[in-house]
C-alpha cells in the first residue's frame, strides 16, 4: 500500500495505459483496491508480482510479475508495465530478464507466455529481444477502452532460453 501513490502516477497516465488491458485509473482509491486484489491472487499462488524501481532509490516506476500462473501445465502468463519516463532504457528488459530466470529456476515453469497489444510495438521488441516467439496474433482478442483490439502471443519455453 505504500506504493500506492506512485501506482496511481502512472495507472492514470493515459499514454502508459492506452496498451495496458485494463482501466485508466482516475482515483488513488482504485489503486487501493487493485493493491488487494493483486495481493489476494498472491495469496492464492494464482499471480505473483513485483515493483521495479531503480537500483538503490525505493520508489516504484513500473511493475513486473506473472499474471497467471498455470501450475498444471507448468506455465505462467508475464506481463509488465513501466511508467513512460522510463522507457527505452532497458529497465523493462532488465525486469523481465529476472522474472523470467525465477519461472524457469525457481517455480520450475516450462513455458512463459506474454498477451501483447498488436500495437504496443515496444513491448514486442522487448518480448523479441529476450527470445519470446510470437507464435500466434489474434483479431480482436483484447477488449480495451471500449473497442477490440488485435493481440499477439509470445511464449519462450525454457529449452529455447
Amino acid at each position: 500500500m505504500t506504493d500506492a501513490d506512485e501506482m496511481f502516477r502512472y495507472r492514470s497516465d493515459k499514454e502508459l495505459m492506452r496498451f495496458i488491458p485494463h482501466r485508466l485509473a482516475h482515483e488513488k482509491k482504485e489503486i487501493d483496491e487493485m493493491i488487494k486484489m493483486i495481493n489476494s491472487r498472491i495469496d492464492k499462488k494464482e499471480s505473483i508480482n513485483w515493483a521495479i524501481t531503480l537500483k538503490g532509490i525505493d520508489v516504484i516506476i513500473g511493475t513486473v510479475g506473472f499474471v497467471k500462473i498455470n501450475e498444471a501445465h507448468l506455465r505462467a502468463e508475464i506481463g509488465y508495465m513501466l511508467h513512460t519516463p522510463y522507457h527505452k532504457q532497458g529497465i523493462a528488459a532488465e525486469a523481465t530478464r529476472r522474472v523470467i530466470d525465477y519461472g524457469f529456476d525457481v517455480m520450475k515453469l516450462h513455458s512463459i507466455e506474454a498477451i501483447v497489444n498488436h500495437e504496443n510495438m515496444l513491448s514486442r521488441k522487448v518480448l523479441e529481444n529476450l527470445g519470446f516467439t510470437n507464435d500466434a496474433y489474434f483479431r480482436d482478442y483484447l477488449y480495451h477502452a471500449g473497442k477490440f483490439v488485435d493481440a499477439n502471443v509470445y511464449s519462450l519455453i525454457k529449452k529455447d532460453e
